[in-house]
């Protein structure tokens, strides 16, 4: 079970601390739903620290991304970061990532924690054909990379007290390499995954002790709390934010789960699985990920079955829980043509009764 740098200060604080993604992670502290508020509506903190993270340097990067992934590699610019994914080459999804722009010839893809090894070894295998060396040209940083993900409203007014450079302003899904809380060389990108604005902070494992004081201690006039991976869940899901091994896996193509806009078959970009999701896009796909509200009391869960009026298997839900913020369940889930459009009943299966929902566009909590 691998340690993050911010283990011990995790049990120290009294977290819920659970095995994930083969780290020792805290799923909760004062509990998930104080963890949600605070995050929506003043600052939180989340150890972000298990994810992966690659750099991809030389004067091929760039054509390499550009067939690796499904999204327009050449839209970036220097300090610009662009969501994207790994087709597997059947169709399905190797993962979702980032990709941060540092120059044309370097770049940083940080990726899931469950898949840190899948994805190297999809990258290298592809980085050959492309003359990209392993340990020169693309270099696992993962093991040696600490990251808090600081997310809220208040997040950057807060964080903008450890840094001269000016963060409060930044741009959605930009970064800027800075001197913050004393340390250098830190990248501080305006990323998240909780839909309430905020940061994430890359530094070096040794100084992620120091970083967590820094920000606690900026942050406490904010009403700043440390948060799991029970509120990352809840906040993604209120957004509607895919999560892999969930929403997405090998199975699913980008186009059946709502990802066509990070999906682009422009000019001269021949990516991994294009000519078999461009036929998706043109003619359609037999299931969409849906998203959907319980309009009877019920919490819809991974894995419960859907159904229509008449009793017919229709789905399987993906993610669901019940939003802290809605007061009510929602979840996603795979739904077979015709029980797609916003305001078309469905059935859940919760304990052998089929309750009843109502599917709607997402995301399901939007900021007032």
């Amino acid at each position: 079970m691998k340690h993050t740098p911010f283990t011990q200060i995790h049990i120290g604080l009294g977290a819920k601390m659970v095995p994930f993604a083969g780290f020792y992670m805290p799923v909760e502290y004062t509990g998930i739903i104080d963890e949600h508020i605070t995050v929506r509506e003043k600052v939180g903190v989340f150890d972000v620290s298990h994810m992966g993270e690659f750099r991809v340097k030389g004067p091929n990067a760039f054509a390499f991304l550009q067939y690796i992934t499904s999204n327009d590699v050449s839209a970036l610019y220097d300090g610009k970061v662009q969501y994207s994914c790994f087709p597997n080459g059947r169709g399905g999804i190797v993962d979702d990532l980032l990709i941060y722009r540092f120059s044309s010839d370097d770049y940083l893809l940080v990726v899931n924690a469950a898949n840190i090894e899948k994805d190297w070894q999809w990258c290298v295998q592809h980085a050959r054909r492309f003359g990209i060396l392993p340990g020169k040209e693309i270099i696992n940083l993962s093991d040696s990379t600490a990251q808090l993900a600081v997310q809220g409203p208040l997040a950057l007014k807060a964080m903008q007290k450890l840094t001269s450079a000016s963060i409060e302003g930044m741009e959605y899904y930009t970064f800027k390499v800075i001197e913050f809380a004393g340390i250098k060389d830190v990248i501080f990108s305006t990323t998240g995954y909780t839909g309430a604005g905020g940061c994430e902070i890359y530094v070096k494992n040794e100084d992620g002790p120091r970083l967590w004081e820094a920000v606690f201690e900026a942050g406490k006039e904010f009403g700043i709390k440390p948060a799991g991976l029970g509120a990352r869940d809840t906040l993604r899901l209120e957004m509607g934010y895919c999560l892999y091994g969930n929403d997405i896996d090998d199975t699913t193509s980008p186009i059946e789960a709502g990802l066509g806009w990070i999906t682009k078959f422009v000019d001269g970009k021949d990516f991994i699985d294009r000519e078999l999701l461009l036929k998706q896009k043109t003619e359609g796909t037999s299931r969409k990920l849906r998203g959907f509200e319980m309009i009877e009391k019920g919490i819809p869960r991974q894995h419960y079955e859907v159904f229509d009026s008449a009793g017919n298997k229709i789905g399987e839900v993906t993610s669901g829980t019940m939003s802290p913020m809605l007061k009510k369940g929602i979840g996603m889930a795979y739904l077979t043509r015709g029980f797609w459009k916003p305001g078309t009943e469905i059935f859940i299966r919760i304990r052998n009764k089929d309750l009843k929902a109502v599917i709607v566009e997402l995301p399901f909590y939007k900021k007032q």
